[in-house]
Formats: structure tokens, sequence, C-alpha cells
């Protein structure tokens, strides 16, 4: 009979099962899409119909969609609870967030100015 994946982790050196428990961790983060998402948040696809002023098949087809619009992917991101962050990471520099891309309404008029240093 084999051994549970727990058995072979409690095998494991100590130092070893930390660094397994650290990527569990990490994973556990990590969502495969949205159903997943509203799932983890206890809703029902119900309850975002409700949220987004929609039907409950259109929830279906919001969550198996592939390839969306920033502002629909926002609007179900808040529907469940959450809020939507955009971050971009370009090579040798630090993160940037990206802000008003995809809020519905807003105009580049909106967005904070800064000022360039020479």
């Amino acid at each position: 009979m084999g051994r549970s994946l727990n058995q072979i982790i409690a095998d494991l050196p100590p130092e070893r099962q930390k660094g397994t428990e650290a990527r569990y961790q990490e994973v556990k983060q990590e969502v495969e899409g949205l159903r997943e998402l509203r799932q983890l948040a206890g809703k029902a696809q119900a309850d975002i119909a409700t949220a987004l002023n929609i039907k409950q098949p259109s929830v279906s087809k919001i969550e198996k969609q592939a390839d969306m619009y920033l502002s629909t992917l926002r609007s179900y991101v808040e529907a469940v609870g959450g809020k939507l962050e955009l971050v971009v990471k370009l090579p040798s520099r630090r993160a940037l967030r990206l802000q008003h891309l995809g809020d519905v309404g807003a105009s580049p008029d909106d967005a904070p100015r800064t000022r360039r240093k020479a």
C-alpha cells in the first residue's frame, strides 16, 4: 500500500518540510480563475448576478471567458468583495501600479497630476 503525501512530507528533513510548507502557502494564494475566486469569497453565481445587475447565465459566461474588458473584470472582482489592482513588472524596475485603467467612467483628467523632476 502507498504512503500518503502527509507521510512523505513527515519523513523529510525539517528544513525541507519548512520549504514545502512555504511553497504550499504561496500556491494557496493563487487562484485558477474567476470561478475559484468567487467560491473562495463564499458567493454564488446568483449573488454576483444580483451585484452586477445581470442574469446568472451571464455570470457563468464571464467565468468561462479567457479575454474580457478590464472594466468587466474590475466589476466582477468588486462583486465578490475584492479590489482589482494592476501591476506592471518591467526588467530592472520596481513594480508599477496602473491607476484608473479599467475604471468605468474614469478619464485622464481624473488622474492625479505629478510633476516630473528635470
